[in-house]
């Protein structure tokens, strides 16, 4: 019995992550499929204790191209959320740095675009977010202790009178 909470114990204090080569296949896998079914496949809607797939685009902000990344999200309200982890490796994820330089973005769900501007979330309201997605993934603190510097908590809040925004 006490091997069995020390290995539960061990695996909250250093979660298991797959190599990053496979991470990142993982990634490119997803768009993939995303892409080749047209956008049919490959986004879902957050579950009542799980999340959700939503297709974020942005501006590059150094080739001024838009930029497409898929990242799981809730939702707060009209808002949606997401977490800047870049598979909990060491820096910021690319996408992160660009909603920073240009946070007017779009997102498609499983029912449609919206157009968004990003921000991180900080003081109270990112306590709260980061509560709630410790309620979905009750890993997220070791998760988030594998990387040097904070994750940003992202908020994805709909940009009002845009007229590919869907009704919250």
């Amino acid at each position: 019995m006490w091997e069995v909470v020390m290995s539960i114990e061990n695996r909250a204090k250093n979660p298991w992550l797959p190599p990053r080569w496979f991470i990142r296949l993982a990634w490119s896998v997803h768009r993939r499929l995303y892409r080749v079914s047209g956008g049919r496949a490959g986004l879902w809607r957050p579950r009542v204790n799980g999340w959700g797939t939503l297709r974020l685009t942005v501006v590059g902000r150094r080739t001024g191209q838009q930029r497409s990344v898929i990242l799981g999200y809730f939702e707060d309200g009209a808002n949606l959320v997401t977490l800047a982890m870049n598979g909990w490796g060491e820096g910021e994820p690319g996408w992160w740095l660009n909603l920073q330089t240009h946070p007017e973005a779009s997102v498609d769900l499983v029912d449609g675009r919206r157009s968004v501007r990003g921000h991180a979330a900080t003081g109270d309201e990112r306590v709260r977010l980061w509560a709630r997605w410790r309620e979905i993934d009750k890993n997220l603190d070791a998760y988030a202790a594998l990387r040097s510097s904070e994750t940003a908590v992202v908020v994805l809040e709909p940009r009002p009178g845009a007229p590919d925004s869907l009704p919250g």
